[in-house]
């Protein structure tokens, strides 16, 4: 009976620890859940995206977000180099979305980079080799009498000669040309 007894008690001691220890432990996440809480809401008010700010402004900070340039510069090189990543650009160019996003975005660089070459003595003198190349003017010569060419020689001369512009100069041309025949008749006699 004894050992009965004991055995109650040792079973109704194991029940208030572990009832203890789960209260423990739901107390502990109902903490955690509201600090948490607490924190995200300190983080949003106008003092916590200013210490934000100030912490992310530190030195030490900015050198472990910020990547060295030439880290980037041989990643990029060496992704670009390998067999995986020509095939990767092959195939991302192959598609005419890609490629004509690709075109847009670069559009200003490749300007700028013709207007530099036009300006390079050695890249001049290399088109001018080019340009006197007797093949490059025999096709030259044969787009030229194309049929399609004159057409749109044509049409660009009767655009042009239809712009309010061109009709401007060429009355002040009309205009100035009449006001000069009466003196030179008059000189004449």
């Amino acid at each position: 009976m004894r050992s009965r007894s004991i055995l109650f008690v040792f079973s109704i001691l194991c029940l208030l620890i572990t009832g203890c220890a789960q209260q423990g432990q739901a107390q502990e996440n109902a903490d955690y859940n509201a600090t948490k809480r607490m924190v995200v809401d300190i983080l949003k008010t106008d003092d916590g995206k200013k210490a934000i700010q100030e912490v992310m402004s530190e030195d030490g900070i900015k050198k472990q977000f910020i990547l060295d340039q030439q880290v980037v510069s041989d990643t990029i090189e060496e992704t670009m180099t390998s067999e995986k990543g020509k095939q990767f650009w092959q195939d991302a160019f192959s598609d005419p979305k890609f490629a004509a996003a690709y075109a847009k975005s670069m559009r200003n660089e490749h300007e700028q980079l013709i207007k530099d070459l036009t300006k390079d003595p050695e890249y001049r003198g290399m088109i001018m080799e080019i340009m006197r190349d007797p093949a490059v003017q025999r096709e030259f010569d044969a787009v030229f009498k194309s049929k399609e060419m004159r057409q749109l020689s044509k049409t660009t001369l009767i655009e042009t000669m239809d712009s309010p512009a061109v009709k401007e100069k060429i009355a002040d041309i009309l205009l100035k040309a009449a006001a000069a025949m009466p003196e030179k008749g008059s000189q004449g006699k």
